[in-house]
């Protein structure tokens, strides 16, 4: 991991839709016990948008837990950026551009799982099949 720095939630792009309720709470059990050891989240800069590659809970939980700043790190693995492409243009087109936006989604696990896991799994098999097509005419 790189090091880690301070941002301001205000000004990171989310790259996920919705909030698992059953996470959060677990989350903000831990915030309750040690609010101020919230481990580093991962970003990345991404078409100018600097966006969150995981951690929208945590992220979430400072937000309720009124911290205008969360620890984060960039990220540095390889990771299907094609794909998170796809994730953070769903989120502006449901008007999603920060952490804050994610108020009204914050939904119960399975729905979350049908809702967000599901949709991902659609999208990363669509991916696979337009990147085979690809490589079946070169």
């Amino acid at each position: 991991m790189s090091e880690t720095l301070l941002m301001e939630l205000k000004e990171i792009q989310p790259s996920q839709l919705y909030i698992s309720s059953q996470k959060l709470s677990s989350v903000m059990e831990n915030f309750a016990l040690k609010p101020r050891l919230m481990e580093p989240i991962p970003i990345k800069e991404l078409s100018d948008r600097i966006i969150f590659v995981d951690g929208h809970t945590r992220a979430f939980a400072a937000l309720l837990n009124r911290f205008p700043k969360v620890p984060v790190y960039w990220e540095d693995e390889e990771l299907d950026w094609e794909a998170y492409e796809i994730c953070v243009r769903w989120c502006l087109e449901e008007k999603i551009y920060t952490i804050a936006d994610l108020k009204n989604r914050v939904i119960p696990h399975q729905e979350y799982k049908k809702l967000w896991y599901d949709r991902c799994a659609k999208m990363q098999k669509e991916l696979e099949e337009k990147r085979k097509l690809k490589k079946s005419k070169v």
